[in-house]
């Protein structure tokens, strides 16, 4: 095989799951949807739905699951799909889930600002580290234009903002035109490589007796 079609198929692959993504993403949006996972394995592709309710994406007895696995295996080339999906446990720090409320407030009328401020203060009091609102659009006449709100820790670029961002985007439809939502969360718990932390000799000595009683255990 070429390189230039080994190429063409990776690239092929990901437009796959791209629009796959965009389609349960459209078909799931009432559930909550908060991600999704694609998987490929001997037997085939595991695809599996995160959602804030995910009774609304089983439907009663499964018919809702079960119509989106069937237009899965005739709408794309995914071998053997299996569609599965799974509860968000804390929709508050999933950024797709905030984005698509933000989105919906807005779209009920909402100002952006009391919505972005109040997502932005629930993520902060469920635990994470920091957070960025990012609201794009026709906001309140006919120029375009964009604000953000920020709270606590962020990173923009580089490594650290990859590994440690989750990010997550939705659209507002509205009589001005449309409005883009994008929230970036550091989870909770996140350790930068700036940071560092100082023991006193007694705790490191309890952490060294407490590795060497696990490590007898797991003997």
């Amino acid at each position: 095989m070429s390189k230039e079609s080994t190429v063409r198929k990776i690239i092929n692959r990901n437009v796959e799951r791209l629009l796959v993504r965009e389609f349960l993403m459209k078909n799931t949006k009432k559930s909550g949807f908060g991600g999704l996972d694609i998987r490929r394995t001997p037997t085939g592709t595991e695809v599996t739905v995160h959602a804030e309710r995910p009774g609304m994406v089983i439907g009663r007895k499964g018919k809702i699951i079960n119509d989106l696995q069937k237009r899965l295996n005739q709408e794309f080339e995914l071998y053997r799909p299996k569609l599965t999906v799974e509860e968000v446990e804390k929709p508050t720090l999933n950024a797709q889930v905030m984005a698509e409320k933000i989105a919906s407030s807005l779209e009920r009328g909402w100002y952006h600002r009391r919505s972005c401020h109040s997502a932005a203060q629930n993520i902060m009091d469920a635990g994470a580290r920091g957070v960025i609102v990012t609201v794009a659009g026709k906001l309140t006449g006919s120029r375009n234009r964009t604000e953000k709100y920020i709270r606590g820790h962020v990173k923009y670029c580089g490594e650290t903002a990859l590994q440690h961002m989750d990010k997550g985007y939705s659209v507002a439809v509205k009589k001005l035109g449309t409005i883009g939502v994008s929230v970036e969360i550091m989870r909770p718990g996140t350790k930068l490589p700036h940071e560092i932390s100082i023991y006193s000799n007694e705790q490191l000595a309890i952490a060294a007796a407490q590795e060497e009683i696990e490590g007898e255990a797991a003997q």
